[in-house]
């Protein structure tokens, strides 16, 4: 991906209060941030995304940077309504733990707009690696323009992502990119509909390959969190994926939690009870603890 290295401008700032956290605060902003990515057929997409980041002026400085990248929508009407991604309340645990945390919103979704540059092709034959590649590539520029800022550690990075934007975290996680110490994998995939085809994701097979071949190249530990009812993969196939990338070299702890609700997919959005122990556990255990004995 060729990148623009333009600093991204700062388009509005609000304070909010952080429930259960003394005398700190939450602020949250908005930056454009110039990309440049290819889709599956190798059409060029070139222009700006929008980005909150949200940080708390009493953790202490320079700050580690988390980036957390949302799923994939099964239609263009539901992609443009995603408007702003913001995942409130994972990125105030996550700015809780220390982190200054960054959400874009990526090309093809809500106030971004743009072309789809995520399509991986028809049911029985995805071409998964382009469409991953291209959320991963806006990661890269995101995390270059949130290192310019003054109050952050640019070599101390936490990727996150939630289902296409789960997989996508794998995939730059098999990048390596400079500074990066560790990513988490929330229920990562693609191909899924749990009307059409519940539990029975197109081109699982092929989706399993990617998985191998990103074990492959990833030297970033990893913790990937699924539960038992999610409908757009179901239990197995999230098991088969694991154990393709730590077969071919990958590291990632898997956790696989009971059921909860209807689809257990939306896990990261609905149940943060479950996962925040998992993963504060796992933040621990990589060196990034929380600022004055919070967790």
């Amino acid at each position: 991906m060729r990148r623009q290295t333009s600093l991204c401008c700062l388009v509005t700032s609000l304070l909010l209060a952080v429930p259960g956290a003394a005398s700190a605060r939450l602020l949250e902003e908005q930056i454009d941030v110039p990309v440049r990515v290819r889709d599956a057929w190798g059409k060029e997409a070139a222009q700006n995304i929008r980005v909150t980041v949200f940080s708390d002026d009493a953790n202490p400085r320079p700050a580690p940077i988390a980036i957390l990248n949302h799923g994939r929508a099964t239609s263009a009407e539901a992609r443009a309504r995603l408007g702003r991604a913001r995942f409130v309340d994972a990125s105030r645990y996550f700015v809780q733990r220390g982190f200054v945390v960054a959400v874009p919103t990526r090309v093809g979704y809500g106030v971004s707009g743009g072309p789809d540059v995520e399509d991986t092709g028809a049911c029985n034959s995805r071409n998964f690696a382009p469409g991953f590649a291209a959320a991963a590539d806006q990661s890269l520029a995101v995390l270059a323009a949130v290192r310019q800022r003054p109050d952050v550690a640019p070599d101390s990075v936490l990727a996150v992502g939630q289902s296409f934007g789960g997989a996508s975290t794998v995939a730059l996680a098999a990048m390596n990119p400079s500074g990066l110490g560790a990513a988490i994998n929330f229920a990562g995939g693609s191909g899924g509909d749990p009307v059409g085809r519940p539990q029975n994701p197109c081109s699982s097979a092929r989706l399993e390959k990617v998985y191998r071949d990103y074990g492959v190249q990833a030297r970033v530990p990893m913790l990937w969190i699924y539960a038992e009812n999610d409908q757009f993969f179901g239990g197995k196939l999230p098991r088969e994926w694991h154990a393709a990338f730590v077969q071919a070299g990958g590291t990632a702890k898997f956790v696989q939690v009971p059921p909860h609700g209807d689809d257990g997919h939306l896990l990261f959005n609905q149940f943060p009870q479950v996962w925040q122990p998992l993963v504060s556990e796992f933040l621990d255990s990589q060196g990034f603890a929380p600022p004055g004995g919070r967790k």
